[in-house]
């Protein structure tokens, strides 16, 4: 059950890199001043990917609280 908590660690990680992708991307979105339509466009698909790391990191945490519980 320490493989299920080292690879859950490495999920949850893989799920906060991809938020802190997202923190960038919108600051970088937010810099360059674009039009209504185009920022819309950009933080929709920031939104899907922020969707995903956070549901990655979650079940990161689930399979690291599984492999303590049975270990």
């Amino acid at each position: 059950m320490g493989n299920l908590i080292w690879i859950g660690a490495l999920v949850t990680l893989l799920g906060l890199a991809g938020l802190v992708w997202c923190i960038f991307s919108v600051q970088k979105a937010r810099k360059e001043e674009l039009e209504d339509d185009a920022m819309k466009a950009r933080l929709q698909r920031v939104v899907a990917i922020n969707m995903g790391a956070l549901f990655l990191s979650a079940i990161g945490l689930m399979m690291v609280v599984i492999g303590i519980l049975l270990s």
